[in-house]
């Protein structure tokens, strides 16, 4: 959601958080802002809109200061305004603040009941004055921040100066991340590594409820008891240089072009070429025990699950639900015992599917996770991490990342199958043999990119589109339809084909292009009957198909986007590719913000 940075440093800061901000503003770009701590004055500066727009503020009036915060904002309470911007302040202290305080409003009452004014409409100021108070009775900033903590509910993590302490930054985080980075004379918080990687690659994790006082010389941590900590030092990894765009135009360009690779990485951490099968990380339950399995995700993710539903029940005959993470726990689940709860997050961070995540296991399921960032809260919850190897994902319309779920799910599923004995070591050796056919398929898929992009301009003056697929297809279809909507901001809904007729074929007429996405195969007659029916009412067909499918039922279409025969099996992840394409090339036709679409983040951080 937010992005936050915070440097107690030799040298002047203004220009490294900026710099922090601008590696995470794909956590939000409604506003940003700075605060730094210099001559016994909290030096601050804010800008509604795009981190640009703090940049032109910074420049006609700079922000002197080796100590100082940050903030780029994906604003919940309040309007992005100047005025609610971060950071917050008062006469003593400023903080910034990602994520959510659940009873600010009781909070906000009590204190302005005992005279407390307010300049924005936001949930964080409440903090602000809540350690204000402490302050201005006399206390410590450590004892402040032991004081105001549990007063809070809901996600946070945040980073606070005082105006009285130049040298000294204090952090919390419980429900949100933050990361400790630690340099020559020097020491940073983050939102992630990512945003500290030109300035140290030794880092450590604060755990949930964790705070820490942060100086020059380092860290002291405390826990949610406040008791001193230590937390394990590790190398980030962590590269400025993934997060440039190259010669791409855009970050979702550039990612949508490295699936081919990334799948690949992806999948040599998942199958052993020597004997064609499949491996999954160490872990130290029986798989063969699990009997359902409980898919939970958000969004993009939610499709990947919905795809691995169909290669559960296929390959390893195990039932398998999927729940959206944000309605899971309100409907009561029934949770079995000898249940695998399946987590599948990009950021590993997403608040909806982390409180599934822990509501499962206090239920007793067995938690596995399928996740992009493999030091995330939930890589570090799970009994089994499953990590794609996407690399940095810049664009907020997730690309790559979806593509490696998909990779990771499909072995899962196979070696659930081999564990429960459902599938021999020549079915086993085809699957691998399939899967590892992927990456020169996702090859010959991207090679339609000018044929795709030479047809955007017929999809895009439309106000709705209607994505159709059946079997894996469908979930490809919701995929479809989710990118158009998030980059182009056209209506789209993506349907099961033979539900047309069920309702959603009163939508239909010449104005409603129909992208239909039907490889050949078992289901390809009873999808083109129903294209059939679309274009009986005069709908506009984008058929996607191989050559195969289009000649058979290419004649007549608005528009029609060839990809490669492909097995079955990995259908789902070379029929990502034109659809990823269509949705970026109308896009670019309508000449939206690709990589930071309105009111869109990257991360979702708050419930």
């Amino acid at each position: 959601m937010c992005g936050i940075i915070g440097i107690v440093g030799k040298e002047q800061v203004a220009d490294r958080l900026v710099d922090g901000l601008r590696r995470m503003e794909y956590r939000g770009y409604d506003s940003a802002g700075v605060c730094t701590v210099h001559d016994g004055q909290l030096i601050r500066r804010r800008a509604p809109g795009k981190l640009v727009n703090l940049v032109r503020e910074l420049a006609r009036d700079p922000a002197p200061g080796t100590t100082g915060i940050a903030h780029t904002r994906w604003a919940t309470h309040g309007a992005p305004t100047a005025a609610n911007a971060h950071p917050h302040a008062t006469e003593v202290l400023a903080l910034v603040h990602n994520g959510i305080i659940e009873n600010f409003r009781q909070l906000k009452d009590a204190l302005s009941a005992r005279g407390r004014k307010f300049e924005s409409d936001t949930d964080t100021e409440v903090v602000a004055h809540l350690l204000s108070e402490q302050v201005e009775a006399g206390k410590s900033p450590e004892e402040a921040v032991k004081a105001t903590l549990p007063q809070l509910r809901g996600a946070f993590a945040l980073a606070i100066a005082f105006k009285d302490y130049p040298d000294m930054l204090i952090g919390a985080r419980l429900g949100s991340p933050l990361v400790l980075g630690f340099g020559d004379g020097e020491t940073y918080l983050g939102s992630d590594a990512l945003a500290l990687a030109p300035l140290t690659q030794k880092i450590a994790y604060l755990d949930e409820g964790d705070w820490v006082v942060v100086t020059q010389g380092g860290a002291r941590i405390f826990d949610k008891d406040n008791n001193p900590v230590e937390r394990e030092v590790t190398t980030s990894g962590a590269s400025a240089a993934e997060i440039e765009k190259g010669n791409y135009r855009h970050f979702m360009q550039k990612e949508i072009f490295e699936q081919p690779t990334v799948v690949a990485q992806t999948l040599r951490s998942y199958i052993r070429q020597v004997d064609q099968s499949v491996a999954l990380p160490q872990f130290d339950f029986d798989l063969s025990s699990i009997n359902r399995v409980t898919i939970v995700a958000c969004g993009t993710s939610y499709y990947a699950g919905m795809v691995a539903k169909y290669w559960f029940e296929q390959f390893a005959r195990l039932p398998a639900d999927i729940d959206f993470a944000s309605e899971f726990r309100y409907r009561e689940p029934v949770m079995e015992p000898g249940g695998l709860s399946l987590f599948i997050s990009q950021s590993g961070e997403t608040a909806d599917t982390l409180a599934a995540l822990r509501h499962c296991k206090a239920q007793g399921q067995t938690i596995a996770v399928v996740v992009n960032v493999p030091t995330s809260s939930m890589a570090r919850e799970a009994d089994l991490l499953l990590p794609t190897h996407a690399g940095p994902e810049i664009g907020v319309a997730s690309t790559k990342a979806f593509t490696c779920q998909l990779a990771v799910l499909a072995a899962l599923a196979a070696h659930m199958a081999v564990k429960r004995g459902l599938m021999d070591r020549a079915e086993e050796a085809g699957v691998v043999t399939h899967l590892l056919q992927a990456p020169a398929s996702l090859n010959a898929a991207l090679a339609h990119d000018d044929q795709i992009a030479a047809m955007a301009h017929l999809v895009a003056p439309a106000r709705d589109v209607l994505y159709l697929g059946r079997g894996q297809d469908y979930p490809l279809a919701l995929e479809g339809a989710l990118k158009l909507k998030e980059i182009s901001y056209i209506h789209a809904e993506g349907y099961a084909s033979g539900e047309m007729k069920h309702g959603p074929i009163a939508l239909i007429d010449e104005a409603v292009p129909v992208i239909v996405l039907a490889p050949s195969g078992p289901l390809f007659e009873k999808t083109v009957s129903n294209m059939q029916e679309v274009r009986a009412r005069g709908g506009k067909i984008v058929l996607i198909s191989d050559r195969e499918g289009l000649d058979e039922a290419g004649e007549g279409c608005l528009a029609t986007i060839e990809m490669p025969k492909v097995h079955p099996l990995i259908a789902p992840l070379v029929y990502a590719v034109p659809v990823q394409l269509l949705a970026y090339h109308v896009a670019c036709v309508k000449g939206t913000d690709v990589d930071q679409p309105r009111n869109l983040a990257k991360s979702v951080t708050v419930e």
